[in-house]
């Protein structure tokens, strides 16, 4: 092992303890000028810490805590070589193993573990528990409900169980899981602020744009309470739902939320989080960006002072007419690319030669409340040919409907294709037929079509570039993809839970849950997708060796390599020493930052 002075964020030198290991290449070739078929890496085994502080620690000048950090190294070099012998482990084929003994162990927790306490979520709780009276640790079942969260989604009941297979199992009972989770409802905003403090440690926060969006989360309950309410639920299922809103910063990782009820309007919801955030976060300057839904005049108007900004998607079949015309006529277009000029009727005629290429126009737009915006209208050729494929395979099916004289209801699905079906139930002369007509609503057909490739966007920005401008806009996608994790990925739903507090804390775990794969995601350098990262820690499972160690019980990948070598320590040796894998425990716990 050996000492790497590295500068950090704040261009402040720091020591760490490196050390070389030699990796069989995985297909099996030999490196590069290296016969015997391994191939090198380096790998940081510990943090020493920021000189400056070492200096002033252990009272030496910089040459001086250089030479003590390489002493270190050196110790620890003999300490591994101690423990690197080889070891026998013995078994009987007639011996039958221990009942009621776990052996096989989660390791996959280790990572978030890791990410837990640079966020200081064990601070945060610390100083909770300074507020109440409670005897239970509030820090370990916070992160052990975190850990179950990501890795094996189920309820409180079935998180406790998994939890008696992590290296460190619970020392709390089940009851005091359900008494905690009234103490994090109630603390819920001052989880998310001091989080976010913290978060910038961790990760720099591009606060400097903010996207906000809001789904739904059903109960597998019959009847509403009042919390759990009737309303347009994103499943369309017809159980009582709650509403979530979400704030993101601009990279991706999440920033703020709240929970309302089922059959409230989401639009209000925008401005109390809002609030929240700039009065806790001290937010002043920054984008919001919405999609039409949450786009209303008074969120729009509400972003147009102080500083503030906003950047929302328009829906064309919502103007009025001389707007809608103004916006989809066929001068003043450019190519986003260059700027140039274009004839967009040409390029409607045929998108297939332009499908590369993105289209806008500008045009001047404003309300009574929010005078002076700036509305820029698109036109991809690419999403226009998507649009007409889909609609065709859905034309495809209307007109088997109609074939068979049947037509099911539309619930005004965009991708229903019932909605392409009339229904004729008088002859030409008004009067009632004596049988009902079914055939295809081109008037339907017509309308739709009109709007292939277009998308629209409005914005107080009007002197920034109209690039930077969809490149915001374009963006949206994370936070759609934010909900897709913690519904499918996390399992947020359907909840359990019936009581209002409990409910709340449910959704505090799993948007925590978020924020730290969010920032394991950005850690691995997004290298690889939700359910790469996810399948991987669920499968990172070590063995017990009775009176020895532990031995890993997965595959290793790309994947599980990077983890290791970003987060600065392995699971993945063929054996580990029991004093081996509580190091790993302790490294994981101290803030690498």
């Amino acid at each position: 092992m050996r000492i790497s002075i590295r500068p950090s964020a704040k261009n402040v030198d720091s020591i760490y303890i490196i050390k070389d290991l030699y990796l069989r290449d995985v297909r099996g070739k030999k490196a590069s000028g290296n016969p015997s078929g391994k191939e090198r890496t380096t790998v940081t085994v510990k943090k020493l810490g920021r000189i400056p502080d070492l200096m002033a620690e252990l009272d030496m000048s910089r040459d001086e805590v250089i030479a003590w950090a390489k002493e270190q190294a050196r110790k620890m070099t003999e300490e591994e070589k101690k423990n690197n012998e080889k070891i026998s482990v013995d078994y009987y084929p007639n011996q039958i193993i221990d009942k009621d003994v776990e052996r096989l162990f989660s390791c996959g927790y280790l990572f978030l573990q890791s990410l837990y306490y640079d966020l200081r979520l064990d601070n945060i709780c610390r100083n909770i528990s300074g507020r109440y009276a409670f005897k239970y640790s509030l820090d370990a079942i916070l992160s052990d409900l975190i850990y179950a969260r990501i890795i094996d989604p189920g309820s409180k009941r079935s998180s406790y169980s998994f939890c008696q297979s992590l290296l460190e199992p619970p020392k709390y009972e089940l009851h005091d899981v359900y008494r905690a989770l009234s103490v994090l409802a109630g603390e819920s905003d001052y989880i998310q602020a001091e989080v976010y403090k913290n978060s910038n440690f961790v990760a720099g926060r591009n606060n400097r744009i903010l996207y906000f969006d809001c789904t739904n989360y059903y109960f597998e309950i019959e009847e509403e309470d009042d919390f759990r309410k009737y309303g347009k639920s994103k499943e369309n299922r017809p159980n009582p739902i709650v509403q979530m809103g979400l704030f993101m910063d601009g990279d991706g990782i999440p920033l703020a939320f709240n929970i309302f009820p089922g059959n409230q309007n989401e639009q209000p919801s925008l401005k109390p989080l809002e609030q929240d955030i700039i009065r806790n976060f001290g937010f002043e300057r920054f984008v919001v960006c919405t999609d039409g839904g949450l786009g209303s005049d008074d969120n729009r108007l509400f972003n147009d002072i102080e500083g503030r900004a906003f950047i929302v998607t328009q829906s064309l079949k919502k103007l009025k007419a001389d707007e809608r015309n103004a916006a989809m006529d066929d001068r003043n277009w450019r190519r986003l690319s260059d700027g140039k000029s274009v004839d967009i009727t040409e390029i409607k005629a045929d998108p297939q030669s332009h499908i590369n290429d993105l289209y806008y126009k500008e045009e001047t737009y404003g309300t009574k409340k929010v005078p002076g915006q700036l509305m820029i209208v698109t036109y991809s050729p690419r999403y226009a040919l998507y649009q007409r494929s889909v609609r065709s395979k859905q034309i495809e099916r209307a007109e088997k409907m109609v074939e068979n004289g049947a037509k099911k209801k539309s619930y005004g699905n965009p991708n229903d294709p019932a909605r392409f079906v009339r229904k004729v139930s008088v002859t030409e002369n008004g009067e009632a037929a004596d049988q009902t007509q079914y055939s295809l609503n081109e008037e339907r057909i017509a309308e739709e079509k009109m709007y292939d490739g277009y998308y629209a966007v409005c914005t107080n920005l009007v002197d920034d570039s109209v690039k930077d401008i969809l490149s915001v806009s374009e963006r949206r996608w994370e936070i759609e993809e934010s909900f897709r994790i913690m519904k499918t990925d996390f399992e947020a739903r359907p909840v359990y839970l019936s009581r209002e507090d409990r409910i709340r804390a449910h959704f505090l775990i799993c948007y925590l849950s978020l924020l730290i794969y969010r920032l394991l995601e950005k850690k691995l350098e997004n290298k690889y997708t939700s359910t790469q990262i996810i399948t991987a820690l669920r499968s990172m499972k070590l063995l017990a060796v009775e009176g020895i160690g532990y031995q890993p019980a997965y595959k290793r990948t790309d994947l599980t390599d990077d983890l290791h070598s970003k987060f600065g320590f392995r699971t993945d040796y063929q054996i580990m020493k029991k004093s081996s894998v509580r190091s790993v425990i302790k490294q994981t716990k101290e803030r690498s930052l």
